[in-house]
């Protein structure tokens, strides 16, 4: 049986739709869960992919949280060896700068339901080909990146021009959030709560505009991760 390391920053962030695209096609997923001080590996010798999860840190608070170094030079080992890599939110960043591009504070955190929109490369994608050019996401972020060289972006959004991007076959970056459950976004929202005070913004109002985007949202995330599911 195949088998994926899925790094966690949160209890919260959870691989949540992720998940179900992995155990259609049988990969056995092995957890790395940092806030439960678990220590990130040296090597991905046993493992056929790697799955990083989002989180409040950032990638330059590598002093203050040192497993984000140990993180991104296993990003680094999986790149060398060509080993399928995915990156949701603070994944996508960590991502980015293990391919070198740096990771900055962006103008104003984007957090709730706006739309993105697939650039022409990722509308011809192996993982987005034949879906919808632009959709309502679900988004939880404040800092940003800028393109990695030898990348190709595949998608953006009015606030964020680089939501997501592809390096080489299979190593994808996406800042908004696809695999999210209501269930997720329920327990996000109660997390942040102070954040969402800070920024001034209404969190009973984003879980009630789950009901209307969430369904749309999963039918599309399902099918990338089922296809990034098929390149482990």
């Amino acid at each position: 049986m195949k088998k994926i390391l899925a790094i966690q920053h949160i209890r919260c962030e959870t691989l949540g739709t992720i998940a179900e695209a992995l155990a259609a096609r049988q990969i056995r997923v092995d957890w790395v869960r940092t806030f439960e001080e678990q220590a990130v590996p040296d090597r991905l010798d046993a493992y056929h992919g790697l799955v990083v999860m989002g989180g409040p840190m950032s990638v330059y608070d590598r002093d203050r949280h040192p497993f984000l170094r140990d993180e991104i030079r296993l990003i680094e080992e999986a790149l060398k060896g060509e080993i399928p890599v995915l990156g949701v939110c603070l994944g996508s960043q960590l991502l980015a700068a293990a391919l070198g591009a740096p990771v900055t504070p962006g103008g104003r955190k984007e957090i709730g339901w706006y739309r993105v929109d697939l650039t022409p490369e990722g509308r011809n994608d192996p993982l987005w080909a034949g879906l919808e050019p632009s959709f309502t996401a679900y988004h939880w972020h404040g800092d940003i990146f800028t393109l990695p060289a030898g990348t190709v972006s595949l998608a953006s959004s009015d606030q964020t021009s680089h939501q997501a991007f592809r390096y080489g076959r299979s190593a994808y970056g996406v800042l908004f959030h696809m695999e999210v459950t209501e269930t997720m976004i329920r327990d996000m929202v109660d997390t942040f709560r102070e954040e969402l005070r800070q920024a001034e913004l209404d969190g009973a109002r984003i879980v009630e505009q789950a009901g209307r985007h969430l369904p749309r949202l999963r039918k599309i995330g399902g099918t990338v991760f089922s296809r990034w599911a098929a390149r482990v």
